[in-house]
Parts: C-alpha cells; structure tokens; sequence
C-alpha cells in the first residue's frame, strides 16, 4: 500500500488498512511493511544503517512509547541514516481484536508516525538547526505487522524480507519488563536455555527504559541484572557475557513523574476524561479515540 498523505481522509485509510491486512492474513507472509510515513517533501527514504524497532500491541500508542522512539532517534544528528519500524503483532488478526480492531490500531500507529516526526523537528527547530534541512533529513517510519510472537523470530524475519539493507543492524526499543521476559528459558523450548538468543545478539541490540515500580525493583536492581549478566551469571542457562555490550539501558520517567500505559489511557478514554487522556496519548490519537469511540463500551 501506497503510503497515505496527510490529506487523504483516516475513514478511507482506515479502509486501505482493513484489506491490506485481511490480504497479510490470508497469504504465507509472515512480516510486511503495509505503510510508510515519509519525511516532508521527500518521496522516497534514504538507505538506513540502523533500524530501530518498537514492537508493541499500540492499543493505543501513547506518550511513554512516543518518548521511547524519540530519545533513540535524536541520538543521530543524521536522522536520514535511521529507520524507524513501528511493528504490531497480529497472530490472531482471523479473529476481531479488542478493545481496539487492528485497523483502527494501524491509524493510530500512522498518526502516531506523523507525532514522531514531528516532535523530532520541533526539537531540532527549538535547539536552532535548520528546519528546511530537517524537513527532508527526517526519518522513514514504517508501520509492520507479523504473525510471529518471539522477538528473536521477527528479528529474522524482519531480515529475511529484504525490506531492509542486509548490513542494517536491528535495535530493538523496549522496557525493562520485557527484558525480564526476553530472558526467561520458559519462551525457548524444547532445551529450554537462551542459546536462541545468540542469533540475535550476534547481529542486534536491545535499547531498554528503566521501569522503576514495585513490580520490578529501583534502578539499581535493575542495573544488577545486566552486571550478573556481564559477570557471567546466566551461563549455566546458555546465556553469554558479551551479550551485556549489546544491551542498552536508559533512562525512562523522571523520578516524580506519573506512570503513562496504553492501560490507563483506554480508562481514560472509558471514562470519556479528556484531561487526563491529553497526559497520555498524542492529540491526533486522541481524537482518533474519541471520534471513533475505541473504547467506550470496554
């Protein structure tokens, strides 16, 4: 699918995702970009070095997953060397999703791109660089979907769909919770040890958020988890010490701020409190939410 102009109204693009995606269902794909938000006044994207993927259900995207994406991008003062894959899983796209359908998910995701790139402009503007030079040096974000739910098997997919150059090394964005998960053996049956995690890490990276709260410890627990695994702690399970070079760990909210999650968001929106959803997603998503009334018979 063509990607979709701005102009071009979210009822038929929420339409061109509907049967893009019962298409990906029905054939033997198993990863495939259905869209692609371009950089302003550039008709085709550059050829990236690096591919940041931020694999999530985006029931909805919000601010958290917005700060995430934007931190990893405004890394590079060449944005025109990133990519950028906002990726959403669809294992069971036969049947209809909740709270949100797919379709309306994928507009969100596209509004969300636009959010993305955006944000990144505004900061560049705001820190006096040359906004003409940054409208065409924007990154390409593409919106994917797979059928697969292992990270390390979309990881694979992602380079075997030739999408993307062979050399691109994948970052994959994500939080420390899923980091935990990530290196539970229970995921990798039948020797149930992380020895599958080296296909991964041989050629990839992760790029974690803290996630300071009770479930998961302070930041220096966490921090202690990637020490053991550099001090060869998981070795037993299969899991290497090198690994701990390929693993990122940033900072995520400030200390003091408010948790923001795709949970409290849809209870927003239940619960139709237009203040507090404006904490949480961007405007664009949350109209999109209220107009389309995602949510409101959860």
């Amino acid at each position: 699918m063509e990607s979709a102009s701005n102009n071009q109204p979210l009822e038929r693009l929420r339409q061109d995702y509907h049967e893009s995606l019962q298409t990906f269902v029905a054939s033997s794909k198993i990863f495939q970009v259905l869209d692609t938000v371009l950089p302003v006044n550039k008709s085709e994207p550059g050829v990236p070095a690096t591919l940041y993927v931020l694999d999530s259900s985006f029931n909805p995207p919000t601010l958290a997953h917005l700060n995430i994406a934007k931190s990893a991008l405004a890394q590079h003062a060449d944005l025109s060397s990133v990519r950028l894959l906002l990726l959403l899983a669809t294992q069971n796209a036969d049947k209809p999703s909740r709270p949100a359908l797919f379709e309306d998910r994928l507009v969100m995701m596209h509004l969300f791109a636009q959010d993305i790139r955006d944000a990144l402009l505004q900061d560049r503007a705001n820190n006096g660089s040359d906004a003409q030079k940054d409208q065409k040096d924007a990154p390409a974000i593409d919106i994917g979907v797979t059928k697969l739910p292992y990270f390390i098997d979309k990881a694979v997919a992602i380079s075997a769909s030739k999408v993307y150059p062979d050399s691109i090394e994948q970052i994959l964005l994500t939080g420390y919770d899923t980091l935990v998960r990530i290196f539970d053996t229970k995921y990798y049956p039948p020797k149930c040890t992380l020895e599958p995690l080296s296909r991964f890490f041989n050629h990839h990276k992760l790029r974690v958020t803290f996630r300071p709260d009770d479930d998961w410890g302070g930041r220096e627990d966490q921090e202690l988890f990637l020490r053991n695994l550099a001090q060869g702690a998981r070795e037993q399970e299969g899991g290497k010490r090198e690994w701990a070079k390929r693993i990122e760990l940033v900072e995520g909210k400030k200390p003091g701020e408010e948790a923001v999650s795709s949970t409290k968001a849809r209870i927003a929106a239940i619960n139709k409190d237009s203040s507090a959803l404006e904490k949480l997603v961007t405007p664009s998503v949350s109209d999109w939410m209220i107009t389309q009334r995602l949510y409101g018979s959860s």
